[in-house]
């Protein structure tokens, strides 16, 4: 692979703390029936959305993990593979960090737009895991999943017991792991907020070509057998994949997703980041061919920083994007959690398997 050097220079000024500045507030229990909130039906406790239905759904507070999610004797089981990326082998994502303790100030001219100065030139490495099912046949072009804030082994061993009792496709799941930091000013903020085709980009060119050459693998071309799937951040970052690259990604699964207004730096063009999905481009938008299951927790996250720009209710953006799917004809499926946080891990536990098996439905197994 070639290497590009690039040359970032960003101002540096006075560190703020988040502790500094107004603290984090606790985030409050929703209701998913309250005013303004999508309709939907409640199940009963430890149920989950039936696989074959769209729409709105309401889980009780249990969540025991799914028998999907743990590995069982006598399934076959794929193989994980592991390499790592380094910045100097990106030409698309040269690397940046924010200074440690530090995050930023609202703009006093627009407190939708956070001031960051203390983000600079900082290399990265990255782990990138492939799974490959028992099931895949060399030379074949098998259908493929893409997940941010890699690895994933809940996944990996979702994925054999799926696979195994012929529920989902044999696919190859490339599990990245993020470019460090979080939020405005980092590389994970960076890659994963930005409204742009940029990190689709960066797997497709960078990453995925890889996989193929280093492991003997053929991943389909197909945008209808390819999805992507994240978690807060990271589920944002698998929505815009699709959004921007419908030719390459036809599947979204989302945990939390961070459909508000976190982009950095600031683009005139989308001033509210990816709360502009919502507030704009799904709506004002031709239906794109892309399914999406989602979720967020009654809990999930609140303010969770000094912008107060009334764009940073977790609960809110993700009722507000069911809404925005629902009125323009989206198949999708939104399951709010009671008794849940933000990327709840025992929520993932609970609904994986059915959450993959909903979203490759239509799919040739």
């Amino acid at each position: 692979m070639r290497t590009f050097a690039t040359l970032v220079i960003v101002t540096t000024a006075t560190a703020w703390t988040a502790a500094a500045q107004t603290p984090r507030p606790t985030p409050p229990t929703r209701d998913p029936h309250a005013p303004g909130y999508v309709p939907s039906t409640d199940l009963p406790d430890g149920a989950l959305p039936p696989v074959d239905r769209d729409g709105n759904f309401v889980l009780g507070p249990t969540h025991a993990p799914a028998p999907e999610t743990l590995a069982r004797d006598g399934v076959p089981r794929g193989t994980v593979h592991t390499f790592t990326m380094r910045s100097e082998e990106s030409r698309l994502f040269p690397g940046v960090a924010r200074d440690s303790g530090t995050f930023g100030t609202p703009d006093p001219n627009d407190p939708a737009s956070l001031v960051v100065t203390t983000s600079r030139a900082a290399p990265w490495t990255r782990r990138v895991d492939v799974y490959v099912p028992a099931q895949y046949v060399p030379g074949s072009a098998a259908p493929l999943l893409v997940g941010a804030d890699g690895p994933d082994p809940l996944l990996f061993a979702t994925l054999d017991n799926l696979i195994a009792e012929h529920r989902v496709p044999p696919m190859i799941a490339v599990s990245i792991g993020n470019g460090g930091g979080d939020a405005q000013g980092s590389e994970r903020g960076l890659e994963y907020d930005t409204m742009s085709g940029r990190y689709a980009e960066f797997v497709e060119r960078e990453v995925l070509p890889l996989v193929e050459r280093q492991y003997g693998v053929r991943l389909t071309r197909d945008p209808d057998g390819r999805a992507t799937m994240g978690c807060s951040s990271g589920a944002a970052a698998a929505f815009i994949m699709a959004w921007y690259h419908p030719e390459w990604y036809h599947r979204v699964l989302s945990y939390s997703g961070t459909f508000v207004n976190q982009q950095w730096p600031h683009d005139s063009a989308m001033p509210h980041g990816a709360w502009t999905l919502h507030e704009r481009l799904v709506p004002q938008s031709p239906p794109k061919p892309i399914r999406v299951w989602m979720h967020v927790g009654d809990r999930d996250l609140y303010n969770p920083n000094v912008m107060r720009d009334g764009m940073h209710d977790w609960v809110d953006a993700n009722e507000r994007m069911a809404a925005a799917l629902a009125a323009k004809g989206y198949r999708y499926q939104f399951v709010f959690a009671r008794d849940a946080g933000h990327c709840d891990r025992a929520v993932k536990a609970q609904t994986l398997p059915e959450a993959l098996e909903w979203l490759w439905r239509g799919y040739p197994r």
